[in-house]
């Protein structure tokens, strides 16, 4: 849970700056956080985070575009190309790899526990995740098209960090029935 929330920090970070000053100077606030971000964690995991770089680059990109042309809706569409590349790493991990990205991600844990999760089970959850991000992707430019900047600021960090802990917390749900239970 505490990965989840330093994953939040240049969103937060973008936030503050946003309702202290502007959609730029929180684009770029949001960029340097975000390469502090993948700095930090290469320093402190002696590797770099993918989803991370990944990030980095599409706000990179889409960011020096919001400042160069002085024009917010590229960094808007940041979060759906985001959610929309990680939607499809998944569907293509589900067909062309042995084990899904998400069994992947959370062997370790399951391992640790001594838990089994059935194949079936990590091709739900990877094919849930993958309509969970191309509707999150969806719903991102829905709001950054119909609505002002300051209403789509809000959504990116209360809507998109709501529905992704709500997710989240289901998808956790769901895996307990998995896990040995803890009576003696």
């Amino acid at each position: 849970m505490l990965n989840f929330f330093y994953e939040f920090i240049p969103v937060l970070l973008f936030f503050l700056a946003f309702k202290f000053y502007d959609i730029y100077t929180a684009t770029i606030v949001g960029i340097a956080a975000t390469g502090v971000q993948v700095v930090i964690t290469r320093l402190v995991q002696g590797y770099f985070d993918k989803k991370q770089l990944t990030t980095f680059a599409v706000f990179v990109v889409f960011g020096s575009m919001t400042l160069y042309f002085h024009n917010p809706i590229f960094v808007k569409w940041k979060p759906t190309v985001v959610f929309w590349f990680f939607a499809v790493a998944l569907l293509v991990s589900h067909f062309a790899m042995q084990k899904p990205l998400l069994q992947r991600l959370f062997d370790g844990m399951a391992k640790e526990n001594q838990t089994i999760i059935p194949q079936q089970v990590w091709h739900r959850l990877t094919f849930a995740w993958v309509v969970f991000f191309f509707i999150l992707g969806a719903v991102n430019i829905y709001i950054a098209y119909s609505y002002s900047t300051a209403a789509w600021v809000n959504f990116k960090f209360y809507g998109i960090l709501g529905m992704l802990l709500f997710f989240s917390f289901a998808q956790a749900i769901y895996l307990t029935r998995y896990f040995p239970s803890q009576k003696q």
